[in-house]
C-alpha cells in the first residue's frame, strides 16, 4: 500500500494538472472548418455545414443560423451515384448489359431532331455521352415534368457530338426508366430495397411529388433570397430528387466505394473515366488534389439547396458539405475547401 504521504499528494497533482491543461491553448480547428464560414461570408449562402467521416472518427462544423446536423435537405445530382449503383448492380445480375442500346429497353421513345435510341447505349447514359439535350436547360429546373414529358422536350434538339462528355440530366431519367422496364419497380422502390435499407439509410427518401421536407428541416433559399423550402421534386425525378442528411451521405459513398454495394469488377466500371475522357466515371466524378490524391465524388444542386461529396477511392475518408441556398457563388471556396480536409498537409 503506498504510504500516507503519497495518497494526500495525488489530490494535489491532479488539481494542478487540471490547472495546466487549462492554461494550455485549445488546439485551431481543422483548416476546413475554418473555411466554412467564407461559404457565408463570400459565397452569399444564408448557412453552411459539413460532416467529415474517417475511419469511426466524424466531425461536425457549421456557419450560419438555422442548418443543424440532423436536418434533411435536398441533395439534387447527388441521386445519379444512387441510380448509376442501382443500374450497375443489375448489370453484375445479368439483367442488362451496358452495351444494350436505349432502344431495346425503351423502344420509340428517343427518336427526332437527329436523337437515336438504337445508337445510345447505357453505357454513353451512365457516363454522360450520350449527346442529349438536357431537358432542366429548358425547364431551368422550376417545371415538374414527368420523365416521359422530360424525354420529349429533349428529344426536341438536335444531339450534341455522340461520345463527348456533355453533362445531361436527360441521361438518368431515361436510366430511371430503364430500372422500371428491367424491374417492374420504380428506380426510388429499387434504391430502397438495395441501397437505403442494406446500408440503414433511414433519413434517406426519394420524395416523389412531395413537396415538404421530412422533420427535421430547415429552410431553403432561392439565391434571391426567396424561401423555396417546398419544392416539387417532378423538377429533377430520376436526375436529383433525393432528400438525405449529412450522415446518410457520408454512409452511402463510404460504403460504395468502400466495396460494400458493387462487386470489384462492377465498382472498377463506375471509376472508369475514359469514355468521358477522364471528366466523369459512372454517377462520381473524380477531382485530383494538389496533393496528389483524387477524391471521388458528386455534387447536387436544386432550388435552395447546393451539396458536395468527396471520398477517398477506399471510403475510408468522406467529406459532405452543404448550403442551404441554391449555389455558392464563389467557385474557388470548393476545391480549397476539399484540399484543406484531404490534403492536410498542405493547409
Amino acid at each position: 500500500m503506498p504510504p500516507l504521504r503519497t495518497l494526500l499528494a495525488l489530490p494535489v497533482s491532479l488539481v494542478l494538472l487540471g490547472l495546466v491543461a487549462a492554461t494550455l491553448p485549445k488546439p485551431p480547428p481543422p483548416v476546413t472548418d475554418r473555411l466554412l464560414p467564407l461559404l457565408v461570408t463570400r459565397g452569399d449562402a444564408p448557412a453552411a455545414a459539413l460532416l467529415a467521416r474517417e475511419g469511426s472518427h466524424t466531425r461536425y462544423a457549421q456557419a450560419g443560423p438555422g442548418i443543424a446536423r440532423a436536418d434533411h435537405f435536398r441533395a439534387g445530382s447527388i441521386t445519379k451515384t444512387f441510380v448509376a449503383t442501382v443500374v450497375l448492380q443489375l448489370a453484375a445480375e445479368h439483367r442488362l448489359s451496358l452495351s444494350d442500346t436505349v432502344e431495346q429497353h425503351l423502344p420509340g421513345l428517343v427518336r427526332g431532331a437527329g436523337n437515336d435510341g438504337r445508337a445510345l447505349t447505357l453505357r454513353s447514359l451512365l457516363t454522360q455521352t450520350s449527346g442529349l439535350h438536357d431537358f432542366a436547360a429548358d425547364t431551368r429546373g422550376s417545371i415538374p415534368v414527368t420523365p416521359l414529358q422530360a424525354v420529349r422536350l429533349a428529344i426536341t434538339h438536335p444531339p450534341a457530338d455522340r461520345g463527348r462528355y456533355s453533362y445531361s440530366n436527360t441521361n438518368y431519367v431515361l436510366l430511371g426508366l430503364v430500372i422500371e422496364q428491367v424491374t417492374g419497380n420504380s428506380y426510388a422502390v429499387e434504391a430502397e430495397r438495395r441501397i437505403l435499407a442494406p446500408l440503414g439509410l433511414s433519413d434517406t427518401s426519394f420524395p416523389g411529388s412531395r413537396t415538404s421536407l421530412p422533420a427535421p428541416h430547415g429552410h431553403d433559399y432561392a439565391s434571391d433570397g426567396t424561401d423555396v423550402t417546398d419544392l416539387d421534386p417532378r423538377v429533377a425525378g430520376a436526375a436529383g430528387e433525393v432528400v438525405s442528411t449529412l450522415a446518410d451521405l457520408d454512409r452511402f459513398y463510404a460504403a460504395l466505394l468502400g466495396g460494400a454495394l458493387l462487386p470489384p469488377r462492377w465498382l472498377r466500371e463506375m471509376l472508369d473515366t475514359r469514355a468521358a475522357h477522364g471528366s466523369y466515371g459512372m454517377g462520381l466524378f473524380p477531382v485530383k488534389l494538389p496533393c496528389g490524391v483524387t477524391v471521388w465524388g458528386h455534387n447536387g444542386r436544386i432550388a435552395g439547396s447546393y451539396v458536395r461529396t468527396a471520398a477517398t477511392v477506399d471510403g475510408r475518408h468522406v467529406l459532405t458539405f452543404r448550403v442551404n441556398t441554391t449555389a455558392v457563388a464563389d467557385p474557388g471556396l470548393e476545391p480549397r475547401l476539399l484540399a484543406a480536409e484531404f490534403c492536410p498537409r498542405m493547409s
